[in-house]
């Protein structure tokens, strides 16, 4: 539960914060659907707080991508258009492949390691979707983190939140699980043996697949 008023001792940034978060938890649980308008007084009676650090919450979303604001209409949930879908994998192919380059090119062999520790997760986790999903997001966001371009790991986690809007999920595609999977260990082995232009040419295919599959 969010604090109470008598024992609050959170800033009100830390509150917007919170709230924020319990939000993104709401859209991504689809409690909260695509395209579905904000009931603000609902909200704020279901979380026990103010309208204020409600609308600032929502004002990071909005950010993030995750919830429009309409002038005179309130703020809705963003749902994704084809061409936004097209857009935001073009993004982070372009972002993510560059990553996998640098990785390939300079990573020291004890990060190249924890790549490979999320790998063979990913190769035990094949058959559990969610577990899966976890950790594929976890293995694209640490790769861009050894990739060492903060800008870049800032802009695509907030498109792989947006992406978990997409009703179309790449990943749900039957057969899409295994062939994701055998993309991920071409690419690792091209990080492995330092072949950076096979690196970022295999990203660059994996993000095309997944437009594919969503798209589907």
């Amino acid at each position: 539960m969010l604090p109470t008023a008598a024992d609050r001792s959170l800033s009100p940034r830390a509150l917007y914060q919170d709230v924020a978060e319990r939000l993104r938890e709401r859209i991504f649980n689809r409690q909260l659907e695509p395209g579905s308008w904000i009931d603000e007084q609902k909200l704020a009676a279901d979380f026990g707080i103010s309208r204020t650090p409600l609308r600032e919450a929502l004002k990071v979303l909005a950010v993030e991508g995750l919830v429009t604001m309409k002038v005179r209409r309130g703020a809705y949930v963003t749902e994704m258009s084809v061409q936004d879908v097209q857009q935001v994998y073009h993004v982070m192919a372009l972002l993510e492949s560059d990553a996998a380059g640098e990785v390939a090119r300079q990573a020291t062999p004890a990060e190249i390691a924890q790549l490979r520790a999320l790998h063979d997760r990913l190769e035990r986790e094949v058959h559990q979707r969610e577990f899966f999903f976890a950790t594929n997001e976890a293995f694209h966001m640490q790769l861009l983190t050894l990739g060492g371009n903060r800008w870049s790991q800032q802009i695509v986690g907030d498109l792989r939140k947006v992406m978990k809007l997409n009703r179309h999920h790449s990943l749900f595609k039957q057969g899409r699980l295994e062939e994701s999977l055998a993309e991920h260990r071409a690419l690792m082995d091209a990080i492995e043996q330092r072949d950076a232009e096979a690196a970022r040419r295999l990203m660059r295919l994996h993000l095309d697949n997944g437009l594919e599959a969503a798209s589907a």
